[in-house]
């Protein structure tokens, strides 16, 4: 499960840099061959590569702190684990993945899912693309959900690792 997971997340996180970078790069092109070529034609900078930009930084944010969550790459203090035995550090580990599911949980499915089917309702759009606002949204309970799969594969496997030994 977890392979799967990570392979879906690594090239989708990877499509969405492509798109941010190919985004930016226009956003810039655009800028400049407006400025250098005003007096040749009127030519307009994109005006719409920001909000797409900051909608991409908001879906790679989000994706890939689900993805770091469940390559164990979160920032996190060692001082503790580090002076603990193997048994309680299992125990530590289970403890904390638990705080992290509640989290998820609470926060990113239930509050995220609130969030969507609010904008939805209220049927708020971005100024510049005019798309619902819930699309956009729909990151924060997605990737919490992806946080909670990780959650219970890392707790289902420090269980399992913990009665092996």
């Amino acid at each position: 499960m977890r392979q799967k997971l990570d392979y879906f997340l690594e090239k989708l996180l990877i499509v969405l840099m492509v798109l941010m970078v190919l985004d930016v790069v226009w956003q810039v092109t655009s800028r400049l061959l407006s400025k250098y070529l005003a007096g040749i034609i009127s030519l307009a900078p994109s005006t719409f590569t920001d909000e797409i930009a900051g909608f991409l930084l908001i879906w790679l944010g989000l994706l890939g702190a689900a993805y770091a969550s469940g390559k164990g790459q979160h920032l996190a203090i060692e001082l503790l684990p580090d002076r603990l035995n193997p048994a309680n550090r299992k125990k530590l580990d289970i403890f904390i993945n638990l705080l992290i599911l509640l989290f998820a949980t609470s926060v990113m499915l239930i509050g995220g899912s609130n969030l969507v089917y609010l904008t939805f309702l209220l049927e708020q759009r971005s100024a510049s693309l005019g798309i619902p606002l819930g699309y956009i949204y729909t990151c924060v309970p997605l990737s919490g959900l992806f946080i909670v799969i990780y959650s219970l594969v890392n707790i289902k496997e420090k269980i399992t690792a913990e009665s092996e030994t």
